[in-house]
């Protein structure tokens, strides 16, 4: 199993590299006493690879100290540590302790960030993956040859029953793909989610025998490990055809739980996750931990969105895309959900970026608040697309489409 850190050190990279691999298998700060040759050989990380980039002339975060003579530069590189599996075995809790552990404490560094792995077969022995994924989930929501749209329920909390209820049912009969619950509302005690699903279900339903068509609804079941098996049973025994965790609210080890009994896909949410990844030397690069939760069993997975409210470049948020349908020991692939800010306008510059409509392209106020109503926001947002796939200007496809045009009236210029 390897690993690729990017780190910034004001000693040599050389030397951080082995203090990385020795402080995540057999060694510590100094020779003990057991350490020998043999179980070293069977038993320590390896550096396989450095790579040495640009130097810095200040430290990326506190805390490192200096050796003797510093020159005042903070060397920069990627370094690959092999990792012996046997030291842990295929087990995601305990491989995050393996490549992640300590390391972002120790005084020699001062920047580290975990950049990507390299996982054995073995994994996906113990993990079997998304049920799901991209086939599934356009299976579930009957769309096929473009996106799935949807929104979120907005505001996000303090909606009533009944606000909820013909929300809902008004989207769902204007032929909206799919509503996700906000990840700040699962099971509060002013709406808990048992009248929740009652309350949208019915919603769903009602509609359908109007359309024909069964919207998907996702339901934020995010709660302690003991009660997310009571959770998905709920929606599932109601007719609900997904379910939204917080992945970082219940680890991967909830998700993978979870994911050992799921029958409908899940949508796996990532907020909590600029936290581990704003810092550019620091924390995670998507493309790492993407791989951990694809493999704990997340069918849906956010990556934010192009030109939106967030920091994250548009860059970022393209490798992030790309990285979610990239081979993953098999079948392992999770529908990129693109969200934050999202409006019509945003489906051109996603689509010129990916060259695919294989993606879950979410808007809130960029579908409810249409000037012509929810309705029209959804769509708007499907001409958005069309206008896209077909090469067309925005501005132009808009001169046919007003409901289109109100869009960018509201919106800006797409």
């Amino acid at each position: 199993m390897k690993a690729v850190y990017l780190a910034e050190t004001p000693y040599s990279l050389e030397r951080v590299a082995q203090i990385i691999a020795g402080e995540q298998s057999t060694g510590t700060f100094t020779a003990v006493p057991g350490e020998t040759d043999a179980l070293k050989e069977r038993h320590a990380a390896r550096v396989e690879a450095i790579e040495a980039l640009e130097e810095a002339d200040a430290p990326s975060l506190p805390g490192s100290k200096l050796p003797q003579g510093h020159d005042g530069k903070y060397r920069r590189g990627y370094i690959t540590v092999s990792f012996p599996l046997h030291n842990f075995g295929p087990s995601i809790p305990n491989l995050m302790s393996a490549v992640a552990g300590n390391l972002y404490e120790l005084q020699e560094l001062s920047g580290l960030r975990l950049v990507d792995l390299e996982l054995p077969a073995s994994f996906a022995g113990r993990y079997p993956g998304p049920k799901f994924g991209i086939e599934g989930t356009r299976k579930l929501a009957g769309v096929y040859g473009r996106p799935v749209l949807g929104t979120i329920v907005k505001p996000s909390i303090g909606l009533s029953p009944e606000e909820l209820g013909k929300l809902v049912y008004d989207l769902a009969l204007a032929g909206m793909d799919f509503i996700k619950d906000d990840e700040l509302n699962a099971n509060p005690p002013y709406f808990p989610l048992e009248l929740k699903v009652k309350t949208v279900m019915e919603a769903v339903e009602r509609a359908a025998d109007v359309t024909g068509r069964k919207l998907m609804y996702a339901f934020n079941i995010t709660g302690d490990i003991d009660e997310l098996k009571a959770n998905h049973d709920l929606v599932v025994r109601s007719g609900g055809t997904c379910v939204m965790v917080s992945i970082l609210s219940v680890g991967l080890a909830g998700l993978a739980y979870l994911n050992s009994f799921s029958e409908v896909p899940i949508h796996g949410h990532r907020n909590q996750w600029g936290m581990l990844t704003r810092a550019p030397l620091l924390g995670f690069e998507f493309t790492a931990y993407q791989k951990l939760c694809r493999l704990a069993g997340a069918d849906q997975l956010h990556v934010n969105g192009l030109n939106s409210k967030f920091y994250e470049s548009n860059e970022s948020v393209l490798r992030s895309i790309k990285a979610c349908t990239t081979p993953l020991l098999g079948s392992y692939e999770a529908m990129p959900v693109v969200s934050s800010a999202q409006w019509a306008g945003t489906a051109p510059a996603t689509y010129e970026a990916t060259g695919s409509v294989d993606v879950m392209h979410l808007a809130g106020g960029g579908m409810l608040a249409h000037p012509d109503g929810p309705t029209a926001g959804f769509e708007s947002m499907k001409l958005g697309w069309e206008a896209a796939v077909q090469g067309i200007p925005l501005s132009e496809y808009a001169l046919s489409h007003p409901i289109l045009q109100r869009a960018i009236d509201k919106y800006g210029k797409g």
